[in-house]
């Protein structure tokens, strides 16, 4: 009863704390983790632990597939690159510093035992950057920062077994880098194969329930057997939702997605406030640990206040050449459009390569290939990474729940091992406290203000696009009556596109529906033999048959947008909300021949 009322408890004081923060100008997860520490500080509370693998096992994987399938596939090809660098070299490096300013400041730690404490706070966190995507920042740089915050557990977590191994003197250079490839290459075979089977089975499953049901066993089918082959269960989870993530709008149905959506985002609120809830919760009964073994709390906060610092410098000192690198690419890539342009002003279609004796599907795929290269210079462009991006890509490297559960994991025979636990912790609550804490004021003070209409001209050509693919569908009707109406979507398009005004084809079908439910022309079945026809309108259009060329339009609406994504031709954002918006539609038709 005492553990069904705290988990009650617990879910209040989240839904509390999610309710109010912004009212308060915190984020969630800070407030949560000051709620735990004033929870964990009462008399009548015990000592808290929870066994860091239910969070390694049990809490991550589901956080980081669900984090997984919303990423932009695009943006994330895109900038790989970086985010390998980040996720990979970064903590690499980082691991490696700061295990030799352990071993310095601690006596008697040694390097491998300092490795595997710089193992442990180096990964960034996914759960802790998900306080960026609310302050409006470029969608790069969220990319970028979610990228890495998915990637950099596994090298951490494969450092940190490497390091522990170390510190009985049986491991090797050598050893590590191999285990680090076969832990992440297995782990993404893995995760590719679920992801692929995911989506197939799910596509034949008609519930939704059902659907949703099975969508929360597939972190877990891709983690599991990834750690029991000594890969990365993380990885898998991540590689399984990427996979996902990008092939959803193709083989899954509206209602499942809707389904999807919002009961991961369920999943995810009480799964993310649980460990930050945690996290205040366990800091009492360590720093009673630290108090009792060691010389004092303060002298640990000393060292995780020097780690926390250090961890901050260690990676602006990366991230600085790395923007510049980013930078030249950028210039490199204008130089390469206006060639582009210049050839296509001279010689119109002569930009585009295609092999003479390629066939037609061959030379499809090589115009494709060559609009998403177009695409992505543009992306580069328009994205631009300077030292305002920098800045904040540094700032936002806050640690969380990686940390915490990969502390834990040392083991009990460890010297000095609260010490290395209770740093790990101070160090990943003093980031979420003082970066989390100042990031918003950061942004607000760093970034300009992005104009609403920088995305007016992406709107329009993406409305053009969903108008074009409708107008084709339409245009291959024998029906008189259809190709009327398509004449007057087409009249009515164009002036709305004049005036600057989107407009939905489902207007002009929505008024043809109508006339058809309006009073008409009673069927001749239905008339007594001689009676004259009622007054009234006409039926054009069965209603039945509206429906379904609106469902029809829908579906080729959404095969434009697919394509478009693939080409990189649109932002994630735009293609997101308008791949909603049909869905929305095709949901409502749906419900409506239902009744």
């Amino acid at each position: 009863m005492d553990l069904l009322l705290a988990a009650v408890l617990a879910l209040l004081a989240i839904a509390a704390a999610t309710a109010f923060a912004p009212k308060l100008g915190v984020a969630a997860p800070l407030l949560l983790v000051l709620v735990g520490l004033g929870v964990g500080l009462l008399p009548v509370v015990p000592a808290f632990e929870v066994d860091p693998e239910w969070i390694i096992a049990g809490v991550l994987p589901p956080l980081l597939y669900s984090a997984a399938v919303s990423m932009p596939a695009m943006e994330f090809r895109r900038d790989f690159g970086a985010i390998s660098g980040l996720s990979v070299v970064l903590v690499v490096v980082t691991s490696v510093l700061l295990g030799l300013l352990f071993a310095w400041l601690i006596p008697d730690l040694g390097i491998p035992a300092g490795i595997a404490l710089g193992a442990i706070v180096s990964p960034t966190d996914a759960v802790a950057t998900s306080i960026v995507k609310r302050l409006g920042v470029s969608p790069r740089v969220v990319a970028m920062l979610d990228g890495e915050s998915l990637l950099n557990d596994a090298s951490a977590l494969v450092l940190l077994r490497s390091a522990i191994a170390g510190m009985a003197a049986t491991v090797s250079l050598w050893s590590v880098a191999g285990s680090f490839v076969y832990s992440v290459v297995l782990a993404a075979v893995i995760g590719v194969v679920i992801g692929w089977v995911n989506l197939r089975v799910r596509a034949r499953v008609m519930n939704p329930t059902v659907n949703t049901v099975i969508s929360f066993t597939m972190p877990f089918l891709a983690s599991i057997p990834a750690e029991h082959f000594g890969a990365s269960g993380l990885v898998a989870a991540v590689v399984a939702g990427l996979v996902t993530g990008r092939g959803a709008a193709k083989f899954l149905s509206p209602q499942h997605r809707l389904s999807d959506a919002q009961n991961w985002r369920t999943v995810e609120l009480v799964l993310e406030g649980a460990v930050f809830l945690i996290m205040g919760l366990e800091l009492t009964a360590i720093v009673d640990d630290v108090e009792t073994a060691h010389s004092g709390a303060w002298h640990a906060a000393g060292l995780a206040a020097i780690a926390l610092a250090a961890t901050i410098l260690i990676r602006a000192a990366y991230v600085a050449p790395l923007f510049a690198g980013l930078a030249r690419r950028a210039k490199r890539a204008e130089s390469i459009r206006e060639f582009i342009r210049t050839k296509q002003q001279t010689h119109p279609g002569a930009a585009i390569p295609v092999h003479p004796k390629a066939s037609p599907a061959q030379a499809d795929r090589m115009r494709s290939m060559f609009r998403r290269r177009v695409a992505d210079i543009d992306y580069y462009l328009d994205e631009r990474l300077g030292w305002r991006e920098g800045t904040i890509v540094v700032w936002a490297g806050m640690r969380g729940v990686v940390t915490l559960a990969a502390a834990q994991t040392l083991p009990s025979d460890t010297p000095n091992r609260s010490l290395l636990v209770f740093i790990a912790f101070l160090v990943a609550i003093g980031s979420l406290l003082i970066q989390g804490g100042t990031l918003p004021w950061l942004v607000r003070w760093v970034m300009p203000t992005r104009d609403p209409e920088d995305g007016a001209a992406e709107r329009r050509e993406l409305r053009h696009v969903l108008q074009s693919a409708a107008m084709a569908e339409l245009a291959g009707s024998e029906d008189p009556a259809i190709r009327a109406m398509a004449e007057r979507m087409r009249a009515a398009w164009q002036l709305s596109n004049q005036e600057g005004v989107g407009e939905d084809a489902d207007d002009e079908l929505a008024e043809v529906e109508g006339a058809d439910a309006s009073a008409g022309a009673a069927p001749p079945a239905e008339r007594a033999p001689g009676a004259e026809p009622e007054a009234g309108p006409r039926r054009l259009v069965d209603p039945e048959r509206v429906r379904q060329l609106r469902l029809r339009m829908i579906r080729a609406q959404r095969d434009a947008l697919l394509d478009a994504r693939d080409e990189g031709r649109f932002s994630a954002a735009s293609l997101s909300a308008a791949l909603e918006d049909l869905d929305a539609e095709q949901i409502s038709i749906e419900l409506k021949a239902i009744e």
